[in-house]
């Protein structure tokens, strides 16, 4: 028994260490598979493309609000634009502008049409530099010159009626024989003072015509009664109206062979400027500048307005007034043409414009002359 027994274990023997030996070869290559896997897996970090980020929509407002005047990149930074596609549509409206210039409300308006965007106005904001209103006791008012705009169409004979109330020649003094800036003279007229404004009257000077109606007491509409009612008079009218001063009608070149002053009072009528001939209240005066006809006619009534509207100032009080116009002179510094309206300006006085301030070296008046003070309406 012991014999047979033998050969069985030794068998029994041989094929367990046989599968203890394929187990172990088993274990061996599970181990290399593993850490093939490891380097497989590591070697896929450092090899494979990376996912595509996602595209992010840009949020832009379909309604924004402006101020009357805005720069480009502020204008580009409410739209969610860049300013680069805010210059591009603006040139293509034939706008040539810089990332910081400024532009109107209208013109953003338009460009941001362009991009499907609508716009509201802002209120203007209240200037910080604006002086305060003084209001003067009416006990300390006293009566001042009317301060006259004299306005209408080119080449109607503004400066010539001017030159013809002043007895003086500015017009040869000219550039091209047309007012180049808005200038101030005082005429005195049975003893009484009155203070005129010569606005240009070409349309590249909008702005400045309107900025004469709006210091006026008076507005001077000279019509040539050869030519009628043309397109800047009808703006002067506007003008006129819009600043609420009383207008005065002088029609001018009554002269000339070919003029109809009946013609321009009825062309007046269509703008609600209707002769005192006719049952209305608007003071028509012809007068020929060449000539030097009616222009008494026409201070009497420039006087005669003035006293109905009652012009008073107060003259011992702190100047104030308006900068008609202002200029860097070479021999002189800083010149401005200055209207007092209310108060004395004296020499040494300091002044203050917006955010400008200085102290008054010398005044010369409108002839030339130096003088000490200036009082209301005193250019």
């Amino acid at each position: 028994n012991e014999g047979g027994a033998g050969p069985d274990r030794g068998r029994g023997g041989r094929g367990g260490a046989r599968r203890d030996r394929e187990e172990r070869s088993d274990l061996r290559q599970n181990d290399r598979s593993r850490g093939g896997a490891r380097k497989g897996r590591k070697g896929g970090r450092g090899t494979a493309a990376p996912a595509p980020a996602a595209k992010v929509e840009i949020a832009r407002p379909k309604h924004i609000k402006l101020p009357e005047t805005i720069a480009v990149k502020d204008l580009a930074s409410k739209m969610s634009y860049t300013a680069s596609d805010i210059i591009k549509k603006l040139m293509l409206m034939g706008v040539m502008a810089s990332i910081n210039q400024e532009i109107d409300f209208d013109t953003a308006t338009l460009v941001a049409g362009e991009f499907g965007v609508t716009t509201e106005e802002l209120p203007p904001d209240i200037d910080p530099t604006l002086i305060p209103e003084i209001v003067d006791d009416p006990k300390t008012l006293k009566e001042r010159p009317p301060v006259v705009t004299v306005m209408g169409h080119v080449d109607h004979g503004k400066t010539s009626l001017l030159d013809a109330i002043r007895n003086t020649s500015v017009s040869t003094h000219e550039a091209g024989g047309i007012t180049q800036h808005i200038g101030a003279y005082q005429v005195v007229c049975k003893g009484k003072k009155i203070v005129f404004l010569d606005t240009p009257g070409h349309e590249a000077f909008t702005a400045m015509r309107a900025r004469g109606a709006q210091i006026t007491d008076v507005a001077i509409l000279v019509v040539a009664a050869d030519d009628g009612v043309m397109p800047q008079t009808v703006e002067a009218i506007d003008h006129a109206k819009s600043a609420n001063v009383p207008i005065i009608i002088a029609i001018n070149k009554i002269d000339k062979p070919g003029a109809n002053p009946e013609r321009v009072k009825q062309e007046l009528m269509e703008y609600g400027l209707v002769a005192e001939e006719y049952g209305g209240d608007t003071i028509m005066v012809p007068v020929s500048a060449k000539q030097h006809t009616g222009i008494d006619d026409l201070l009497e009534n420039i006087l005669l307005v003035a006293e109905v509207e009652e012009l008073k100032a107060n003259p011992n009080r702190e100047a104030r007034g308006v900068i008609i116009e202002a200029k860097l002179d070479k021999g002189r510094g800083s010149v401005a043409t200055v209207l007092v309206q209310s108060g004395t300006l004296r020499i040494g006085d300091s002044i203050v414009v917006g955010t400008a301030y200085g102290h008054v070296r010398a005044m010369i008046n409108d002839r030339g002359d130096n003088v000490k003070k200036a009082g209301p309406s005193m250019p």
